[in-house]
């Protein structure tokens, strides 16, 4: 078959890249697509960006292909996917309506209210005074989310109460601006993709990432600066219980609605003292966790999208993991994650792929006039490791990006450092 992959980051990179391993994928369009893309898939340019439904339309009627896969959160909930199932088209991500289990935090707590979906305590506010009145009720640490999308940057997480005001008087400076203001849950987090075929799910491996910019989880939140698989620490009932709790439940409940949901649903939750709970949904695979599912699944790809875009999930066996140990770590440019500078010069990465077991998955970059590779985002480059351990893992990854020269740039040293450690308990 032949799949349009629309995005531009390293999550489709990754995706495009296990596509790519699929015997049955004769051919990979991108729609845009970046430089490292370029390399092992066909890039086609979107002149009216990745919102433009009609366009992703045309290019999927051109290139005749069997199966479109929509990456990013925004054409999602733009209802992108809408459009192009409209035009024929087998579509593996959800409706505009089933994507605002990502688009809105108040709606996605809707949703799991009604699904029984164990989750924090949480208010929805749409003034100051409301917000400092929740803010006392939770106590700290303050827990604010911005109610739409804000690129993975919609959360703060603070003690000072203070800051916690300041964060929510920005979202609610936006057009029809709400906050969720949360109580704060204990216990490692983790990342969880359950593919979904509006009736039936099916859970890919846990992942752990690592939002905070600086080691040891210090600094401004990001869309994401490392994650690691498997999870040797989480209980081994821990995914069964997701699905049974979790995920089944909210499918069926947007079933109910009469809004299907078909794609990935993407959790994130905390394993608290008191069990799990959903911190949040998205309706994509999320950034940079798919890196790490991806290198491990051993399950061609392509049929696993196709039978969930088209309501055969059923027939899907047990999924195949490489019995190895995945870590990527973000490579982001200077000042990230405030304004990041681009247009840096960007070398070393063949030097890194030399280290065995790793590679390179571009994210923020593009090429200068005269065709350099220069940085042309906030996260550049995801830099990926298997090892038969994690410390073998780690110690790749982080030999590879020692030969990776972008000037300012800057990364995490202690992506899955606590886990090598076992340092990382439940209960």
């Amino acid at each position: 078959m032949k799949v349009l992959v629309v995005g531009s980051g390293a999550r489709e990179h990754a995706i495009v890249k296990a596509l790519g391993a699929d015997p049955d994928v004769d051919a990979v369009v991108v729609a845009p697509g970046n430089p490292g893309m370029d390399a092992i898939a066909l890039c086609e340019p979107l002149p009216a960006g990745l919102l433009d439904g009609e366009g992703v339309a045309e290019l999927a009627r051109h290139h005749g292909v069997d199966l479109v896969v929509i990456g990013p959160e925004a054409p999602l909930v733009a209802g992108v996917a809408d459009v192009v199932r409209d035009a024929g088209f087998a579509v593996f991500g959800p409706s505009a309506e089933a994507a605002r289990l990502e688009g809105s935090k108040a709606f996605a707590k809707e949703v799991m209210a009604a699904a029984e979906v164990p989750t924090a305590l949480a208010r929805v506010c749409t003034t100051v005074d409301e917000v400092a009145e929740a803010l006392d009720a939770m106590g700290a640490p303050y827990v604010v989310k911005d109610d739409g999308l804000a690129a993975g940057k919609g959360v703060v997480v603070t003690d000072d109460r203070d800051a916690a005001l300041a964060h929510a008087r920005g979202c609610l400076a936006k057009d029809d601006g709400r906050v969720v203001i949360e109580e704060f849950l204990d216990g490692p987090e983790v990342s969880l993709f359950v593919l979904c075929d509006g009736v039936d799910v099916v859970p890919l491996a846990p992942a752990q990432d690592f939002k905070r910019v600086f080691d040891q989880d210090r600094g401004p939140n990001t869309g994401g600066m490392g994650a690691y698989s498997p999870l040797d620490w989480a209980p081994p009932t821990m995914v069964d219980e997701l699905v049974t709790r979790v995920a089944q439940p909210t499918v069926d409940e947007m079933r109910r609605r009469g809004t299907p949901f078909v794609g990935v649903l993407f959790i994130g939750l905390a394993l608290t003292s008191r069990g799990p709970r959903v911190i949040e949904f998205n309706a994509r695979f999320g950034d940079p966790e798919t890196q790490v599912v991806l290198a491990r699944l051993q399950t061609p790809l392509g049929g696993l999208l196709l039978s969930a875009a088209t309501g055969r999930l059923a027939e899907v066996g047990a999924l195949h993991w490489s019995p190895q140990h995945a870590v990527t770590v973000v490579v982001a440019s200077h000042n990230y994650p405030d304004t990041p500078r681009t247009g840096d010069p960007i070398t070393g990465i063949e030097d890194a792929t030399e280290v065995p077991s790793v590679y390179v998955l571009h994210a923020g970059t593009g090429r200068a006039d005269d065709g350099t590779l220069v940085s042309a985002g906030g996260r550049v480059l995801s830099v990926v490791a298997l090892g038969d351990s994690l410390t073998q893992a780690r110690e790749r990854v982080y030999e590879g990006i020692g030969s990776i020269e972008l000037d300012g740039s800057h990364h995490r040293t202690d992506i899955a450092l606590a886990a090598e450690r076992d340092e990382l308990h439940v209960g």
